[in-house]
C-alpha cells in the first residue's frame, strides 16, 4: 500500500503551515481575499494552469472546464488556485505558435515552482499547448493531470461533413480550379467550425493529446471527448478530484513518463498516422525525462505498426467519429500486442483501462489484420539534402508519388513563393519539386506551418493534385499530399536545402528512405561557401533569445539551455 503523505508534508505547508512573520502575511492575504485559513488547512493546493483566452477558439471553453476542475478539486478536499498562463491560439498567433512553444514551457515551469502549490492540472489542446505545458511540468515533478481540451463537433455542408484544415486545402484546391463558387466557398467558410475544440482531424492538436493520454498524464480516454460533450465537464471535474489523490499518493510525471511510456507513444502516433508535428514535440518532452528519443526511433516504429485509424487527413472519418468509435482506449485494445500494457498513468496502468474496452465502429478503428495502411503513418528520409533527416508522411501522399525524380523550383521566401504559384504562364509541371527554405526553425523564424506549399493553379486546372514538395518549415497536422518537412539542418543555418538551384535534379525513394540531391558533393560545398542568409531581425528580446538557443527539428527544437532533465532547487522562502 502507498504511504499517503502527511499534510505538513505538503510543499505548500512551507508558505501557509508555519509559525513565523513570513506565513503570517501569507495566511493574511488570504483573509484579504475572502479565504479563511481553515478553507486551505491541512489541504493540497492545487495550480490550474489555465490556458484560456478570448481569441483562442481550441480553448474557448477552458474557462468553464477551469470552475469543474476546482469543483473536482474541493470535492476531493484540495484548495485550487487558477494560474493563467499564455493561450497561443493556433489560428492568429503570426508568425507561428511554435516559436513560442518554449516560451509557455518557460512560464509554465516557473508559475509552478514560485507559487505554494502541491499539484497541478494543466488545461490546454491547441496544437503547441501540449507539449508546451508538458514540457513545463515536468522540470518541477509535482503530481500533474493534464485535461485535454477535445476537439470541435463535425463540420457540415449541405450534409457532407468537413474536416478542419484537411478540407480547407481540399476545397481551396477546387476553388482555384474554378470547381467551387464563391457562394459555395463562404457556406463552407460559416459550416466548418461549429463548437469550441481543438481541429476534429488527426491533426497536431489531436495527435498531442492522445500522445499525453497514452504516456498516462491524462485519465485514460480524456483525450478523445468531444469538447462540447457533457462527458467532457464531467471528466474535468474528475480529474480535479484525481490530483488531489495523486497528491496523498506523490504520484509524479517522473512515475509515468518512462522509456517504454515513449514506446508506447510511438506506437499510437503511427497506428493512428498522427501529425508530423508530434516527432517535434514528443522528441523535445521525452529528452526532458531523459530519454533519448531520436527520429530513428521513430522509423523504426514505423515500421512495425500499421495505420488502424481511418481519420482525416489519411482516412475518412473524424475525432467525433473516433469517440464513438470507443476512442483512444478501443485503439490501445486493438494495439494491445504491441504496447506495454504494464506501464502506468495517473489511474492505474494501460492494461487496466483495456477491460471494458471495445470497438464500436470498426471502419473507423481498424484491427491490426485489416489496417488502413501497412506501414506506420510517418517515414524518416535521410541524405545529402537533409543529412540529419526529414519527415514524410506516405499514407498521405499520392503513392505514385512515393519514388520520384524531377526538377527543383526553389523559393527563399514564402511571399514570393505565393506570388509565383498564382501566376498561370510559371515554368512548372506535375514531375516539378517545390521547394521553400529558410523557414526553419531559426529562419521561419519559428518554423512556421508553411510546408504544404500551395499547387500552382496552373496545375490545379489541369488537373493535378499532389506533387513533391520539400521545405525545412512544417506543415499543419491536418494537412496532405506528398509533402517532405523538418529538412535538416535548415537553410538559414546553412544546410544542404542551401545549395539547391532551379532544375537541379532531386531524387526521392520513400521506400529505401532517401532523398537526394543530384549535384556533386564538391560543387554542393561550393555553392555553400558562396550562400549568404536573408537578412533577420534578432536584435533583441526573446527573438534575440530563441535564434541564439533553438535546437534543429531532430533535437525537438526545444532551446539547448532547457532540455535537461534536471530539477532546480526549491525556491527560497523569507
Amino acid at each position: 500500500m502507498t504511504r499517503r503523505k502527511k499534510p505538513e508534508e505538503f510543499r505548500s505547508f512551507r508558505w501557509f503551515g508555519v509559525k513565523d512573520l513570513r506565513a503570517f502575511g501569507h495566511r493574511s492575504r488570504l483573509y484579504q481575499m475572502g479565504y479563511d485559513h481553515a478553507e486551505l488547512a491541512n489541504k493540497p493546493v492545487i495550480a490550474i494552469i489555465n490556458t484560456w483566452s478570448d481569441i483562442n477558439p481550441c480553448h474557448a471553453h477552458l474557462r468553464a472546464r477551469a470552475e469543474e476542475v476546482k469543483r473536482g478539486v474541493w470535492q476531493a478536499g484540495g484548495f485550487p488556485i487558477e494560474l493563467p498562463a499564455m493561450s497561443l491560439a493556433e489560428t492568429y498567433v503570426k508568425p507561428t505558435t511554435m516559436l513560442y512553444r518554449n516560451f509557455l514551457a518557460m512560464e509554465v515551469e516557473e508559475l509552478i515552482r514560485s507559487h505554494p502549490v502541491d499539484g497541478v492540472v494543466l488545461l490546454a489542446g491547441c496544437d503547441k499547448t501540449t507539449p508546451g505545458t508538458i514540457m513545463g511540468a515536468i522540470q518541477v515533478d509535482l503530481p500533474t493531470i493534464f485535461v485535454p481540451a477535445g476537439p470541435m463537433l463535425r463540420g457540415n455542408y449541405r450534409g457532407r461533413m468537413l474536416g478542419s484544415g484537411s478540407d480547407v486545402w481540399k476545397y481551396w484546391a477546387e476553388k482555384e480550379a474554378g470547381r467551387v463558387t464563391e457562394n459555395e466557398w463562404s457556406e463552407m467558410e460559416r459550416g466548418i467550425a461549429r463548437s469550441f475544440g481543438t481541429c476534429m482531424t488527426m491533426g497536431t492538436a489531436s495527435t498531442m493529446t492522445a500522445l499525453a493520454d497514452t504516456l498516462g498524464l491524462s485519465l485514460p480516454g480524456a483525450s478523445a471527448i468531444p469538447a462540447a460533450d457533457a462527458g467532457h465537464a464531467r471528466m474535468a471535474a474528475l480529474s480535479g478530484a484525481r490530483i488531489v489523490e495523486m497528491v496523498f499518493e506523490d504520484l509524479k510525471p517522473s512515475d509515468v513518463l518512462t522509456a517504454k511510456a515513449f514506446e508506447n507513444a510511438l506506437a499510437v502516433h503511427m497506428a493512428m498516422a498522427g501529425s508530423t508535428n508530434a516527432m517535434i514535440h514528443l522528441i523535445a518532452i521525452a529528452r526532458r525525462c531523459g530519454v533519448p528519443l531520436t527520429l530513428d526511433d521513430f522509423d523504426r516504429v514505423s515500421a512495425e505498426v500499421p495505420v488502424l485509424c481511418n481519420i482525416r487527413p489519411t482516412g475518412e472519418f473524424l475525432m467525433e467519429d473516433f469517440y464513438y468509435a470507443g476512442g483512444l482506449i478501443a485503439l490501445w485494445k486493438q494495439l494491445k500486442p504491441l504496447l506495454h500494457t504494464g506501464e502506468r498513468n495517473v489511474i492505474g496502468t494501460i492494461g487496466g483501462a483495456l477491460d471494458e474496452a471495445e470497438v464500436h465502429l470498426p471502419e473507423v478503428i481498424r484491427p491490426l489484420d485489416r489496417p488502413v495502411a501497412a506501414r506506420g503513418g510517418t517515414a524518416i528520409l535521410k541524405g545529402n539534402l537533409a543529412p540529419q533527416g526529414c519527415v514524410m508522411k506516405p499514407a498521405a501522399a499520392d503513392p505514385a508519388l512515393l519514388q520520384h525524380r524531377g526538377p527543383a523550383l526553389v523559393f527563399d521566401d514564402y511571399d514570393a513563393m505565393m506570388k509565383a504559384v498564382n501566376d498561370e504562364d510559371l515554368d512548372v509541371t506535375a514531375d516539378t519539386v517545390m521547394i521553400l527554405r529558410n523557414a526553419g526553425p531559426v529562419g521561419g523564424p519559428g518554423m512556421p506551418e508553411w510546408g504544404m506549399l500551395p499547387i500552382p493553379r496552373k496545375l490545379l486546372k489541369e488537373g493535378v493534385r499532389d506533387m513533391v514538395r520539400i521545405s525545412d518549415a512544417r506543415m499543419s497536422g491536418t494537412s496532405y499530399g506528398a509533402c517532405i518537412l523538418h529538412v535538416a539542418p535548415e537553410a538559414y543555418v546553412g544546410g544542404p536545402l542551401a545549395a539547391v538551384r532551379n532544375g537541379d535534379i532531386i531524387a526521392l525513394d520513400v521506400a529505401r528512405r532517401t532523398i537526394t540531391l543530384e549535384v556533386d558533393q564538391a560543387e554542393i560545398e561550393r555553392r555553400l561557401a558562396e550562400w549568404r542568409p536573408p537578412e533577420r531581425d534578432y536584435s533583441r528580446g526573446y527573438l534575440k533569445m530563441h535564434a541564439e538557443n533553438i535546437q534543429q527539428a531532430p533535437e525537438g527544437c526545444d532551446f539547448t539551455f532547457l532540455q535537461s532533465p534536471h530539477k532546480l532547487p526549491e525556491p527560497e522562502i523569507h
